[in-house]
């Protein structure tokens, strides 16, 4: 497998568990793939000659300037935009929209079941909490969910990156791997 797909799994698994965890990216892993893709292109392009990498920055753009306005009208996070800019860059700029489609798919699945879950849930969650309350299970979950919500100081909704990070990791598996099989 080429370096930028691999770079692009890595990053794909860190923000598909960050982004469920904290519902945040980090913007660590995002400036180290950014780095890494910025010297493996100028590699190929000046030592290679592979030709200039115009799809990947065009991918950058793309991912960049197609979520902006989601985050300039407040429904999508700034990381959530900063790693579309970055799979774009990695992994150039036409499998931007079959992973776009996938991710808003899983967000939009997500999304519905927030809706039933508010409008049903409480009733089945709160027999759930009288029934196993002062069980053991109970007291061994209690410190997680504890510690979940302090991990994500207050953050909620739908996170659109774990989901971006499936839908990228499904397109190179498919490409890389599945092909060659």
């Amino acid at each position: 497998m080429e370096l930028l797909p691999l770079v692009a799994l890595l990053l794909g698994v860190q923000v598909a568990i960050h982004d469920l965890y904290a519902r945040r990216v980090s913007n660590r892993g995002l400036m180290l793939a950014t780095g890494l893709a910025l010297v493996a292109l100028a590699w190929q392009w000046l030592m290679a000659g592979r030709g200039f990498p115009g799809t990947h920055l065009l991918g950058f753009a793309l991912g960049l300037l197609s979520l902006l306005p989601f985050y300039a009208i407040g429904w999508m996070g700034a990381g959530d935009v900063k790693y579309f800019a970055v799979l774009g860059l990695l992994l150039g700029a036409a499998p931007l929209l079959p992973i776009w489609i996938i991710a808003s798919l899983l967000a939009g699945a997500h999304a519905m079941c927030v809706i039933v879950a508010r409008r049903i849930g409480p009733v089945f969650f709160h027999a759930a909490l009288s029934i196993g309350s002062s069980g053991p299970v109970s007291r061994r979950v209690q410190p997680v969910i504890a510690q979940w919500r302090h991990a994500r100081q207050g953050r909620v909704g739908i996170p659109y990156a774990a989901y971006l990070a499936f839908a990228s990791l499904w397109w190179v598996l498919q490409q890389h791997v599945g092909g060659a099989a």
